[in-house]
């Protein structure tokens, strides 16, 4: 077994093609090619179903390569520590949130101390946050619910309780509070029931002997905000989460103390030594430690 074989195996997964591979490397599509059919054949296994012009990795593939998305993510690190000036003046990091508005400043800040390095944000849940992360996908992710404490460095961003939302000039508007009766009646907009938010209210509610049956569900926080800001309901969300949208007022719920919403950059322990990953991570302790978060 020799490196180029590993690396032509490694980018002919990841990319999906032996063309795309060579294209990455810089060889041509034979060789890599050759290498990949060399490792094959040294092991006697089968690392990639070739169907027509379909490339798809095996199950003995899968396994191998997650071998190697850490070896080349070494490799990368490695890198980095021999040219530590040119990784923060340059590079790209990939992140992968529930919510962006959890790391404004950490974005403000980082972008002022690195302006050279690319950053690429993408949306997720927290299943799709821990398997971007430990596919090596992404680099950081932030996200509510933690994961198993042992493959991941954690920084706690913040936590605030969820609130209620109403358009500017619905009735209950200048409420100053509202309590779980206050709620009965009225036409609720909800999001969908796998929402950490719909789900942490329900349970507090439970708790006080309410259940709520939504009038409007709708699939992501955008669509929630909008429709209520239209007037037709009253919505709910974290008050990191609100916002500054002069349609909508904010009403603080009674029972806001068993409705915390904690937020959480992770990322996985043994790429925390990582150039970029390292100052991102620094940046964010030292405003989570000022209170500065988000």
């Amino acid at each position: 077994m020799r490196y180029v074989q590993l690396r032509a195996f490694h980018h002919v997964a990841i990319s999906g093609g032996f063309s795309r591979a060579a294209e990455q490397l810089f060889l041509t599509q034979p060789a890599i090619s050759d290498q990949v059919r060399k490792l094959e054949a040294e092991y006697d296994i089968l690392l990639f179903n070739r169907h027509k012009k379909q490339v798809t990795v095996t199950p003995t593939g899968e396994k191998l390569l997650e071998i190697t998305r850490r070896l080349f993510d070494s490799e990368d690190q490695a890198r980095e520590l021999l040219s530590e000036s040119r990784a923060t003046r340059s590079g790209n990091l990939h992140i992968v949130a529930d919510s962006a508005l959890h790391m404004l400043k950490i974005l403000a800040r980082f972008r002022q101390e690195y302006p050279g390095v690319g950053i690429t944000i993408s949306h997720g849940n927290t299943e799709t946050v821990t398997e971007s992360l430990l596919s090596y996908e992404a680099d950081i992710g932030i996200l509510g619910d933690l994961p198993p404490a042992g493959d991941f460095e954690t920084v706690a961003l913040n936590s605030t309780p969820i609130s209620a939302f109403v358009a500017l000039g619905h009735p209950i508007a200048r409420r100053a509070s509202l309590g779980f009766q206050d709620l009965a009646g009225l036409p609720l907009v909800m999001r969908e029931a796998g929402s950490r938010t719909r789900r942490k209210f329900e349970e507090a509610a439970a708790a006080r002997n309410f259940t709520f049956t939504p009038s409007i569900i709708a699939e992501g926080r955008e669509a929630v905000r909008e429709i209520v800001a239209s007037g037709v309901g009253v919505g709910f969300v974290s008050a990191a989460e609100f916002g500054d949208d002069p349609r909508l007022v904010r009403i603080p719920l009674d029972d806001e103390a068993n409705m915390m919403m904690d937020e959480t950059l992770i990322c996985l322990r043994e790429r925390r030594g990582g150039k970029l990953v390292s100052a991102f991570l620094a940046i964010a302790e030292a405003l989570a430690a000022e209170g500065a978060t988000p």
